[in-house]
């Protein structure tokens, strides 16, 4: 698995599970523990979470995957914005903490920008750092214009990460956000690279993955992991979705199968406002 070498010194992998919707119903939750496990016994470590995905729901179904496993696990999370002032954040990193039964995240993120203010929201991570509660911290669902902000505040230096909304479909961020992040050596986490589904029935996405005998999301997430300095965290909700997520790693797109993707899906020819699901 490859990974991307964070401030800290910890590596991220590339391809990771995330567990949006997961914890919304009991009738789901055994199927969602065995992905998840399945996960970690093929040796995909990161796994993605928020305190938003089912109201804490989705932390205590993670909890029960990997519970006497933790340390095999990259493990993040995230605080919701209503939460993110000082004493906030730090109360609420506190209670994800005990949803998911252990001690520290390897990485905890701003959901989105609210009306916190952004400085203290990074002195809460920059304290919860310090005391052992989580090893990296970032953000999710930043523009560039509030990347440029936030790495000029006091402990913005350390922000390991910006997580946002990247595939096929939502390209924007290669315009102006994506560049800037590999300029400052900050990898980009993408959610949903098969947009919920909705990218799957599309043409040259079923051409592809016809010729080469795989799954339409496999083609998208394959696309994504092309992409340098790109973490994907497609949902593993079944184990054989989490297998065929794995081997998307493996998937070689040809020049021809790129250029069909981007006259499919053409680059952004001028700013786009960030995108969000």
């Amino acid at each position: 698995m490859r990974s991307f070498r964070l401030p800290s010194g910890d590596q991220l992998p590339v391809l990771g599970m995330g567990t949006w919707k997961m914890g919304e119903s009991s009738r789901s939750r055994s199927a969602e523990v065995k992905a998840l496990r399945h996960g970690l016994d093929l040796g995909i470590s990161l796994i993605d979470t928020a305190e938003m995905y089912g109201e804490g729901e989705a932390e205590t179904v993670i909890a029960e995957a990997i519970a006497g496993r933790r340390s095999e696990v990259f493990l993040v999370s995230k605080v919701y914005p209503h939460n993110a002032s000082y004493s906030a954040a730090i109360a609420a990193c506190d209670r994800s903490l005990k949803r998911l039964q252990t001690d520290y995240l390897d990485l905890y993120l701003l959901h989105w920008r609210g009306a916190a203010p952004l400085s203290e929201t990074l002195a809460a991570f920059e304290a919860l750092q310090q005391a052992g509660k989580i090893r990296n911290y970032g953000v999710s669902n930043f523009d560039i214009d509030d990347m440029k902000e936030a790495l000029d505040l006091p402990a913005g230096e350390a922000i390991a990460t910006n997580q946002v909304l990247y595939n096929l479909s939502r390209r924007g961020i290669e315009w102006d956000l994506l560049p800037w992040c590999r300029q400052q050596h900050m990898p980009v986490m993408a959610y949903s690279p098969i947009e919920q589904g909705r990218l799957l029935p599309q043409r040259s996405l079923q051409t592809i993955a016809k010729q080469k005998g795989i799954t339409a999301a496999q083609v998208a997430i394959a696309w994504l992991l092309h992409q340098e300095n790109v973490v994907v965290i497609p949902k593993a909700s079944s184990l054989k979705h989490v297998e065929e997520n794995l081997a998307a790693l493996d998937v070689q797109l040809s020049p021809e199968d790129l250029q069909m993707l981007d006259q499919a899906f053409p680059a952004p020819t001028r700013p786009v406002a960030l995108q969000m699901l």
